[in-house]
């Protein structure tokens, strides 16, 4: 199991958490997924043998955020 945490641009309202977290927590491989609203980071626990870290960074993009970094532990 492998955990990334992404720092993304400043989320403008608290929906935004619902749709990303709904959206990694779908994708085969995510154990889970949580969206801390206040400080715009994501962190996402997830199987790196069943879907690559780019595919969870393209799932966020595609949802219309940006991602500004990330870290792998």
């Amino acid at each position: 199991m492998t955990t990334v945490k992404f720092q993304l641009e400043t989320l403008s309202c608290p929906s935004c958490v619902k749709k990303i977290e709904s959206a990694l927590n779908k994708q085969e491989g995510v154990k889970d997924a949580h969206v801390l609203f206040n400080s715009s980071k994501v962190k996402a626990n997830f199987d790196e043998t069943l879907i690559p870290i780019e595919q969870l960074e393209v799932t966020i993009t595609k949802l219309g955020y940006s991602v500004l970094s990330k870290k792998v532990s």
